[in-house]
């Protein structure tokens, strides 16, 4: 579970800048944080460190997720919006 945890955040963080593919990639983060959250849980005292890490990286990959997310979506709100014809909106 924390390699899966490591591996997860790792992706998260990597492919969270990549437009589109972003979307997968908060979802991965995510899955960062559920399961380093579960191998801290179960892991004995002093194997915690790959767990901790997992964790980290998952919570830092779903905020640079988070905003690749928020800027594909203002982009194309953005680009939706230039499209209407000027006279449109009077």
């Amino acid at each position: 579970m924390a390699i899966a945890a490591l591996v997860c955040g790792i992706i998260g963080i990597v492919l969270g800048w990549f437009p589109v593919i972003n979307y997968a990639a908060l979802v991965l983060a995510i899955l960062g944080i559920v399961f380093g959250a579960i191998a801290i849980k179960n892991a004995p005292a002093d194997k915690k460190g790959i767990a901790t890490a997992g964790l980290v990286l998952g919570i830092i990959g779903t905020v640079c997720a988070g905003i690749g997310v928020i800027a594909c979506t203002l982009c194309a709100a953005a680009a939706a919006a230039a499209s209407i014809p000027a006279g449109f909106l009077y």
